[in-house]
């Protein structure tokens, strides 16, 4: 029998308007008589990728290349204007820090909050509790509101929640690019430990040393098309030659 992936993106492209000239209301629009005047600009053009289940997929490139817009995408936060996106499971997206935290909540009424939002009940969320709130190493603090978290603290938090919940895809972009290497690591190993369970993971980041070193495969992106899709090894030395070839 076999085994659907996880993550199917099928010649998937995305379009945005880049605007020179905006009229915020339609009395704007009469008095400046003329329409607003912007082009389009291709954040993704035909991208297609399958991720497996138990695989680790890293996307890599420069800034603008698209690797942020196609993990919205995967997470249905952008809708692509072509192209389908299907995903197998429960998903769960940490796109940046704090995502889905509210600054004004603290940090225990923002994990029921966020476990709400990733469709857990209260009753699950309290049996995993002492879990999120020991991994994130933020005891002292999870009766304090969040907007008092340094950056690290609310990334620890954060990220805990996301994989407690026990996801069959997570997302993550640029997750390791705030806390220490001893947090760092601790992810690292739950990464490892999630992908051994079977969990389907995309993974945005520019530590090309991470990508090579703990996702099997990486889509090297460069003006929203895939330049290359392979192995992880291969692609980031293909991605590096090109970059210091054109340094």
């Amino acid at each position: 029998m076999t085994i659907e992936p996880s993550v199917v993106v099928d010649h998937v492209s995305k379009n945005f308007r880049q605007f020179s000239e905006r009229n915020q209301t339609l009395k704007s629009a009469v008095m400046r008589g003329r329409v607003s005047r912007y082009r389009t600009f291709a954040a993704l053009t035909d991208v297609s990728l399958r991720v497996g289940e138990g695989e680790t997929v890293g996307l890599i490139g420069g800034n603008g290349s698209g690797k942020s817009t196609l993990l919205k995408c995967i997470a249905r936060i952008l809708r692509p204007d072509s192209g389908t996106i299907q995903t197998r499971g429960r998903v769960s997206a940490l796109l940046e820090v704090g995502s889905g935290f509210h600054p004004e909540l603290t940090g225990r009424e923002n994990v029921y909050l966020s476990g709400a939002i990733r469709g857990l009940n209260r009753a699950k969320v309290s049996s995993l509790f002492d879990e999120i709130v020991s991994f994130a190493g933020v005891e002292e603090f999870i009766d304090e509101p969040v907007k008092n978290y340094s950056s690290g603290m609310y990334v620890r938090l954060g990220f805990s929640t996301a994989v407690a919940v026990r996801p069959d895809v997570l997302l993550a972009d640029e997750i390791l690019a705030v806390g220490d290497q001893d947090f760092q690591a601790k992810c690292l190993a739950r990464i490892e430990e999630m992908r051994r369970q079977g969990t389907a993971i995309v993974l945005v980041s520019h530590d090309l040393h991470h990508v090579a070193e703990f996702c099997s495969r990486a889509a090297w992106l460069d003006h929203g098309r895939i330049v290359e899709f392979g192995d992880s090894r291969k692609v980031v030395t293909s991605y590096s030659d090109s970059y210091r070839a054109g340094a």
